[in-house]
């Protein structure tokens, strides 16, 4: 069964390596949204298995996002360059699946879903 994962992030060379590696070596299906607001709408529409969601977006924010997804029960998967203390003890209040930092190593990116997510890879 070929997973699908969403990639949210309003950087087009970010969302490009993510969705590349993802489906280069985790052999995952990915489709990618430049915005909250675009990710929201083919959440609904679609069937997924899991979201990689920037946190740092403009015009609507990853937490904003994730609130807005949050009652489709898709398991999240945040990708942020912020890891401060009070980031984490805000992710940790959230009922996140992961976080991942970036920059993040493509060679590694697939490993740390399955991990968070208790897929097989």
């Amino acid at each position: 069964m070929t997973r699908r994962i969403l990639v949210i992030d309003d950087e087009d060379s970010i969302r490009e390596l993510a969705c590349a590696c993802l489906e280069d070596l985790g052999e995952w299906e990915t489709i990618a949204a430049a915005s909250g607001r675009d990710g929201i709408s083919i959440a609904k529409t679609e069937a997924i298995d899991a979201i990689l969601l920037d946190v740092s977006m403009p015009d609507m924010d990853g937490f904003e996002c994730y609130e807005l997804l949050k009652p489709l029960a898709i398991p999240t998967i945040l990708l942020t360059a912020k890891v401060l203390p009070e980031d984490r003890s805000r992710f940790a209040q959230l009922a996140i699946a992961g976080v991942i930092t970036k920059p993040f190593n493509p060679t590694l990116i697939c490993s740390q879903i399955a991990e968070y997510l208790g897929w097989d890879f």
